[in-house]
Formats: structure tokens, sequence, C-alpha cells
């Protein structure tokens, strides 16, 4: 039990960690096209980030794929640029295509992102024969602080939205612009080359 709390801890607070913020970010763009009525689309995207990195982790953690930390850390904040971007682009259309756009970044770029955490993972893991348990329950601990941090990202916008007024097309092209800002920022600051 207490390996189990361990790995989940870790899985979380990794996460939450505000030093590692590029997750954050990614994220935000995520569900800041959704609602708190939309609960199953967002369920649908936190499962599927959650699937995408689990296997990416999975094949780095059995050295299936090693893929140089530089091109990855490059990689996420180009993720966090896309997506916010197709926000940007899409904020005017019916919620059907932008569902299913980010929905398939989810998983997809997901794949990217938990490469980002391989190195840590295995530096956790160690030598350890049995991998499988502890990336699961470092996964867990990863959905419940995604899951924590969309709640969030939906219970802002709700606000906004609800007693602001704000209007759902300008709160995604403004957090979605942030978020670029930042994206843009951690790519000049990790370009590899």
């Amino acid at each position: 039990m207490n390996d189990f709390r361990l790995y989940t801890e870790m899985g979380l607070f990794h996460v939450l960690d505000i030093k590692a913020y590029d997750h954050i970010l990614f994220l935000i763009v995520l569900a800041v096209i959704f609602s708190f009525s939309e609960w199953k689309k967002v369920l649908w995207l936190v499962t599927l980030f959650t699937i995408g990195h689990s296997l990416s982790l999975t094949l780095a953690a059995f050295e299936i794929i090693n893929i140089k930390v530089e091109i990855i850390e490059f990689l996420i904040p180009v993720t966090i640029f896309i997506t916010g971007v197709t926000n940007i682009f899409n904020a005017k259309k019916t919620s059907k295509t932008k569902d299913s756009i980010n929905l398939i970044f989810a998983l997809f770029f997901g794949l990217i992102h938990g490469l980002g955490f391989s190195n840590y993972f295995r530096a956790m893991i160690g030598k350890e024969d049995d991998k499988l348990v502890p990336l699961a329950e470092f996964a867990l601990g990863i959905e419940a602080a995604q899951v924590i941090i969309v709640l969030l990202i939906l219970t802002i916008g709700y606000l906004l939205q609800n007693v602001a007024k704000v209007t759902k097309r300008d709160w995604i092209l403004v957090t979605s612009s942030i978020v670029i800002g930042f994206s843009i920022q951690m790519m000049l600051d990790r370009v590899f080359w």
C-alpha cells in the first residue's frame, strides 16, 4: 500500500508542480473549449490524454523507444501551440468540430507528453522487475491531477461566462492566446539545434 501511495502521489504532484507548468498549459488549451454540460466529452479528453502518455511511458519504461530529451522537451510546447492556434481558428465553428480535434490532440499529443515523463519515471522505478504496477499507479496520480486541473478550468469558464457574462468565444480566444504566448517562449527556450 505504501508503494501505491508513493507512485500515485508522484504522478499527482508531478503534474500539479508549478515548475512543470507545460502539462497544465496543455490541459488548459484542451479543456477551454468545453463546459460542464459536456462532461462525457471532458471525461474522454482526460482519459485519452492518459492513455496516450501511459502508452509512451510504457514503451519508454521497457526501453522499446528512446528519444532524445531535447527533442521531446521542444515538441511539448509545440503541441501546446498547435492546440491553442487550432482553438483560435475554430472559435466560431460548431462545437462538434472543435471537440473532435481536441480529443484527437489529447490522444496523440499525449504520446509526446508521456515521453516527457519517461526519464523521470525511469529514474523513479530504477531497475524494478515489475514496471507495470508502478506505471499504473503513476498514471492514476496523473489522471487525478488532470481531473483537478480540468475541473478548475471548467469552473473558471463557467464563472466568467455566467457571472461576468464573457462570451464562450472570448473565453476561448483570450485563454488560448495567453497559453500560445507561454508556449512560444517555451519553444524559444528549448530550441535544441
